[in-house]
C-alpha cells in the first residue's frame, strides 16, 4: 500500500504540472487575441470616423483635379491646393441667455428674472476677464437673448460689431433619442425648426476662409437646444442625443475649428466663474 501511494502522490504531482503549463498557455493565447489595441495601429478599424470635409471646405474638394500624366498642371493643382488652405482658427463662445419668466404667454413677457440679469453680468465680467478681442456678437432676436447680449455687452468693448440672427431662435432641432416623456413638441414643429437650425450651424460653423490671416473670436448669444445641436454636429456625435446634455444659464460654451478642419470643444456649460447660488438651468 505505501509503494501505491509513492505513486499516486507522483501521478497527482505530474498531472497537476501538466495542467499548470495547459493553463499558462490558455492564459498567454487570451492575452494575445484580447490584447487592447490603439487607434494608430494597423489592424484596428475606428467604429466611426471623422469626416473631413464636414463643411464643404476641404481644399481637395473645391480645386480641380489635375489631369494624369501633366506635369504643368499637377503644378497648377498643388498651388492651388496651397492657396485653399484655411491659415486661422475661427473661435465660437456659445452662450446661454439668463434665467427667465417662463410662464410669459408671449415671448415678449418671457424677460430675464432678476437673477437671470445678474447670471449675465457674471458672464459679461468674466468674458472680459478673458482678454480676448472679440470680433463679433450675435444675438438670437428672442427677447431673453437680447436683454442677456446687452447685459454682457457692457462689459465688450465699444467698437465690437453685433448682430442679431433669426436663426438662433430657439426650437426643437430633432427628435430626441431617448425621448423625454415631459417634452413631446409636435412632428410640426421638429419640421419647421430643423432646417432653420441647420441653416444657422452651417452659417456659424465652418474654418476660416483662405484669406483670414488672425484667429478669430465670436460670441453667440442664444438657447439651450441649439447650443446642444451645435456641439453634437460640430463633434460629428448623433445629434439625436443632444438632449442628453444639459446646460446652465448663462453659461459659457467653447468651440474653436482648426484650420485642418478639425473641431475642438473647449468648455461646455462653464459656469466657474459664478458661487453656486447663481447657478440655474430650469
Amino acid at each position: 500500500m505505501a509503494t501505491f501511494s509513492r505513486f499516486h502522490k507522483i501521478a497527482l504531482i505530474s498531472l497537476g504540472a501538466v495542467g499548470g503549463g495547459f493553463a499558462y498557455y490558455q492564459l498567454g493565447s487570451n492575452e494575445k487575441k484580447f490584447g487592447v489595441q490603439n487607434s494608430w495601429t494597423t489592424n484596428f478599424t475606428p467604429s466611426v470616423k471623422w469626416e473631413k470635409n464636414w463643411d464643404h471646405r476641404e481644399p481637395e474638394s473645391i480645386v480641380k483635379p489635375a489631369k494624369n500624366g501633366k506635369g504643368e498642371d499637377d503644378n497648377r493643382y498643388n498651388e492651388q491646393i496651397e492657396k485653399a488652405k484655411s491659415k486661422a482658427v475661427r473661435h465660437l463662445f456659445l452662450i446661454r441667455h439668463g434665467q427667465y419668466h417662463v410662464d410669459g404667454n408671449t415671448d415678449k413677457e418671457r424677460i430675464l428674472t432678476e437673477l437671470g440679469r445678474q447670471q449675465a453680468e457674471l458672464t459679461g465680467k468674466r468674458l472680459a476677464e478673458l482678454d480676448i478681442k472679440w470680433d463679433l456678437l450675435v444675438r438670437s432676436t428672442m427677447t431673453r437673448a437680447q436683454e442677456t447680449a446687452k447685459i454682457i455687452g457692457k462689459h465688450l468693448p465699444s467698437d465690437i460689431e453685433i448682430k442679431d440672427c433669426q436663426l438662433l431662435e430657439e426650437g426643437a432641432p430633432i427628435p430626441p433619442e431617448p425621448p423625454v416623456g415631459h417634452w413631446r413638441p409636435e412632428p410640426k414643429q421638429f419640421f419647421q425648426d430643423s432646417a432653420r437650425i441647420e441653416a444657422a450651424f452651417r452659417k456659424y460653423f465652418h474654418r476660416a476662409s483662405p484669406e483670414q490671416t488672425q484667429d478669430t473670436y465670436t460670441l453667440l448669444v442664444c438657447h439651450a437646444n441649439v447650443i446642444r445641436f451645435f456641439v453634437c454636429k460640430a463633434l460629428q456625435f448623433p445629434p439625436e442625443g443632444w438632449l442628453r446634455i444639459s446646460l446652465s444659464h448663462a453659461s459659457i460654451t467653447w468651440v474653436s475649428i482648426l484650420p485642418n478642419g478639425n473641431v475642438v470643444l473647449r468648455s461646455l456649460s462653464d459656469t466657474g466663474h459664478m458661487e453656486p447660488k447663481y447657478i440655474t438651468s430650469r
